[in-house]
């Protein structure tokens, strides 16, 4: 005998599909911003290594060039020029870091952000799946209900 009242599950379809999709792009976009912002930070930290290190050169400079008698003002004036240019390109190389800092901490904020949105939207999904399951099984079960009792009803053996 065939199982007429027997209801087939259909597919889930979430119908915001396609507003999930775009929040995933967006924390995509968001992490790939991030990431960025990171290389360019390890870049201009080692920027500010290379200005210390060029600032600890310069002073060596200076101070050999302090020396009375072993050099002349001109040397001096040359390696007083060097150490300015120095710490000007160490203040600037740290200027430039705190300010990636800060791009990087607004960066991880949106990626926060992002990952929030996208979060939200897959328990939508989950959620709506749950009840579509649920509703599908209730549903299954009605109609094997309804076929046990007509067939109880009929007094015959289940099939």
């Amino acid at each position: 005998m065939p199982m007429e009242g027997i209801v087939e599950t259909p597919s889930f379809t979430f119908r915001l599909e396609r507003v999930r999709t775009i929040r995933a792009r967006a924390e995509e976009r968001a992490r790939e911003a991030l990431s960025s912002e990171l290389r360019a930070r390890a870049r201009d930290e080692a920027q500010l290594h290379d200005a210390l290190a060029t600032v600890a050169a310069a002073r060596d400079v200076g101070r050999a060039a302090a020396t009375p008698g072993r050099t002349s003002a001109v040397d001096f004036l040359s390696a007083q020029a060097y150490l300015e240019r120095a710490e000007r390109r160490r203040a600037e190389a740290s200027l430039e870091l705190s300010r990636r800092d800060a791009e990087v901490a607004a960066r991880r904020q949106v990626l926060a952000a992002a990952a929030r949105d996208r979060q939200a939207i897959d328990k939508l999904k989950e959620r709506r799946r749950a009840e579509h399951d649920a509703e599908w099984a209730r549903r299954s079960q009605n109609a094997l209900d309804e076929l046990a009792l007509a067939i109880h009803r009929r007094g015959g053996p289940a099939a």
